[in-house]
């Protein structure tokens, strides 16, 4: 995180945590710029990633790729189709942005 923090300089960052178990440790030190969201354990529903996945499926749900070749493409043709603001839609949640507010505050 500190690499992080660093590139950041004065702009602040949330860090959502899934709290999976693969993804724990002893100790975590967490810059001032970095802010952490900690999401309940077992609540992928929560997880702005998983929408993000779902948009990608969804995207090639119906491709009949042959091989891994052809699908690479098609996921490139469906990552370059997306827009800043298509990010935006998909994995922005009013509880983020009051992580933000409270923490500018």
């Amino acid at each position: 995180m500190e690499l992080l923090s660093a590139d950041l300089g004065d702009d602040i960052a949330v860090i959502q945590f899934d709290q999976g178990s693969f993804h724990k440790a002893k100790s975590l030190d967490i810059p001032d710029n970095i802010i952490p969201i900690f999401q309940p354990p077992h609540s992928p529903e929560l997880n702005p990633i998983e929408r993000f996945w779902e948009f990608l499926k969804s995207k090639l749900q119906w491709e009949n790729c042959k091989t891994l070749t052809q699908l690479q493409h098609k996921l490139t043709d469906v990552l370059k189709e997306i827009t800043p603001s298509m990010i935006a839609s998909l994995t922005s949640y009013d509880f983020i942005l009051e992580a933000l507010f409270s923490a500018a505050s």
